[in-house]
């Protein structure tokens, strides 16, 4: 684990992606925490990272998004982080060179720990509420693009993922649940 003055980071199963726990300062009044500083993921990270665009999203219990990738030059790195409610979020290594290709990270994220999940190029992510509804943001190192989107399906037998819900109980998109499986993905990353 990395500690910087506000943010501990702690490399993952797959090293690349990122649990970042800040360090939070309560009182009867509140609380405050420092959610990004440039300088201190630098450090950690051993790169820069330049975010350029924030999102959000508001989800029911079930709902599960992803698994998404854009492919260059929109290809995204992500820090993400619940606000309200728990999700178990994931992230799927598409680097065909990678010794963990196909391999994943699994996170549960809480509005009560806090915790943030830094997802670096060349990994799917997707999420699934555990709560009765739940409140996800996260930043983005590049633009939305939706020509260069593409994604991997949730249940691919060859990821081997437990969304810690009954597969009944999952809610997507009609274009989530069309996606292709890992063998049959295009443009995945080298």
């Amino acid at each position: 684990m990395l500690t910087g003055e506000a943010l501990n980071f702690s490399p993952q199963e797959i090293s690349d992606v990122i649990l970042i726990k800040p360090d939070l300062y309560s009182d009867d009044r509140g609380y405050f925490m420092e959610t990004f500083r440039s300088d201190l993921f630098e450090k950690a990270l051993g790169y820069k990272v330049k975010f350029v665009q924030d999102n959000e999203s508001k989800s029911s219990k079930g709902v599960l998004r992803g698994l998404h990738y854009q492919t260059p030059p929109y290809e995204q790195a992500k820090l993400v982080r619940v606000v309200e409610g728990v999700v178990l979020d994931i992230a799927v290594d598409l680097r065909r060179s990678s010794a963990t290709f196909g391999k994943h990270v699994a996170v549960k994220l809480t509005s009560k720990n806090k915790y943030q999940l830094y997802i670096p190029h060349g990994f799917a992510h997707g999420f699934v509420v555990l709560s009765d509804s739940a409140t996800f943001v996260y930043k983005t190192d590049n633009f939305y693009n939706s020509k260069f989107e593409r994604g991997i399906l949730f249940n691919d037998k060859a990821l081997n993922i437990d969304w810690s819900l009954p597969i009944d109980d999952l809610q997507l998109s009609e274009k989530d649940r069309n996606l292709p499986k890992l063998s049959d993905a295009k443009d995945l990353f080298d």
